[in-house]
């Protein structure tokens, strides 16, 4: 018998029997949705930590200071970084694209008869959105001019537009920081919330010298953190080492000695929470892969009932000229069959609800968007899986029908 052929005599025979082929695949429909499902969201929080870490910036660098220790006792955490730190880092390793020093401070922000305390108030360098990646809606950002004169300019976010001004242009505004007016020179593009679901758009930026000299009253050069862009994703390790072997020096750090700073590289971070990601992924597909094992056991109970039911009629088949092997094609063919429309199903349904799960998520947690991630390659496996499995479960029951003794066959009742 040809295939075409085949498959239409399994097809009429698994028409013979709707409902018990129907809750044959639906242990496969539970499988593959289950498996699907588990892994699309588990793609979707892993895209939402790659997002994230992109939203930080281009490439970013980070160097903090180092916590001192006395007699093996932390002593907490020293401002041993300079904005001369900062501008040495840009002006002389090769792959570093831009520097930026953070000085943060806090206070309550006013305009008018309106007050609000933003999250975030940093004193930062000219160069902060290209470090940040990070573009202006509106207006512009404070130069190295500003920065050096120790300007009273600032550059807001989006949220304290809606605080602060509802309908009225920020730009040109004045607005209050301690009692001391800042002009609004600058509206940030909106980034929404962050990994955690922080605010990141509930911000104001000032140069970094405005910060320490009149709002902290400060004569010191330190800065909290200095933010680095390298040049490129390659060139991030290079940037990496070539930050740590100038701040040694400029340091003074001797060799062997603990540094008085740490460099991190965003990149290393986001690796990491990308592998417990997948690993989470891998082990709630594993999980629900066990549902799949489930349905194909079923599809062997149900072919091996299908097999003493129909072993009559295996018997004529034989008599009349069907060969073993065209006997456990045909039930290879039933199983296959039941797997993947089991599977096809599945699919379907498990798409559908992780964009239901995902939209759920968005809805619990407002200001984090989870992306609807729907990975073609993990649904053609889904369907090769699907057919593996009639395959796997179906060929025990094939074999035993195409190895019945025809004269036993025809004479069973």
């Amino acid at each position: 018998m040809d295939l075409l052929l085949t498959f239409r005599i399994a097809m009429r025979a698994l028409a013979k029997n709707k409902m018990r082929a129907g809750l044959t695949v639906l242990g496969v429909v539970i499988g593959i949705a289950a498996v699907t499902t588990m892994v699309s969201i588990g793609q979707s929080a892993s895209g939402l930590v790659q997002g994230q870490f992109q939203a930080l910036g281009t490439n970013v660098i980070v160097v903090f200071p180092r916590s001192q220790r006395r007699k093996g006792v932390r002593q907490g955490t020293a401002m041993t970084l300079t904005a001369d730190d900062s501008k040495a880092i840009a002006e002389e390793c090769d792959s570093v694209l831009a520097a930026s020093p953070l000085v943060e401070t806090a206070a309550q922000v006013i305009y008018g008869n309106v007050n609000w305390s933003p999250k975030v108030m940093s004193g930062v360098g000219p160069d902060f959105l290209r470090v940040r990646n990070w573009e202006l809606r509106h207006g512009g950002f404070f130069s190295e001019r500003e920065v050096i004169a120790a300007d009273k300019v600032c550059v807001i976010g989006h949220t304290l537009v809606a605080k602060l001004f509802q309908t009225t242009d920020p730009i040109g505004a004045s607005i209050r920081v301690k009692n001391i007016p800042f002009r609004v020179i600058g509206v940030l593009e909106e980034k929404g919330a962050n990994i955690v679901g922080d605010d990141q758009d509930d911000i104001v930026l000032i140069p970094y010298t405005t910060v320490q000299k009149r709002l902290q009253g400060s004569t010191f050069n330190n800065v909290h953190t200095i933010m680095v862009s390298a040049t490129s994703v390659t060139s991030m390790p290079e940037a990496q080492s070539e930050i740590n072997q100038l701040l040694l020096e400029r340091h003074r750090i001797h060799p062997g000695a603990r540094a008085d700073f740490h460099v991190q590289n965003t990149t290393e971070i986001a690796n990491v929470l990308g592998v417990i990601t997948g690993t989470m992924t891998a082990m709630l597909a594993s999980i629900a892969g066990i549902s799949l094992i489930v349905g194909g056991v079923g599809i062997m109970n149900i072919m091996l009932v299908s097999v003493t039911e129909r072993t009559r009629e295996i018997g004529i088949r034989m008599a009349v000229g069907a060969r073993g092997k065209d006997i456990l094609r045909q039930f290879l063919v039933e199983s296959v069959v039941l797997s993947c429309v089991g599977g096809v199903i599945g699919l379907v349904l498990g798409l559908g609800a992780s964009v239901g799960a995902t939209m759920v998520i968005n809805s619990l947690t407002p200001g984090t968007e989870w992306p609807v991630i729907i990975s073609i390659p993990a649904a053609i496996v889904a369907i090769l899986f699907s057919a593996a499995v009639g395959i796997f479960f179906g060929y025990y029951p094939a074999r035993k029908a195409s190895r019945l003794d025809p004269i036993e066959a025809l004479r069973y009742e």
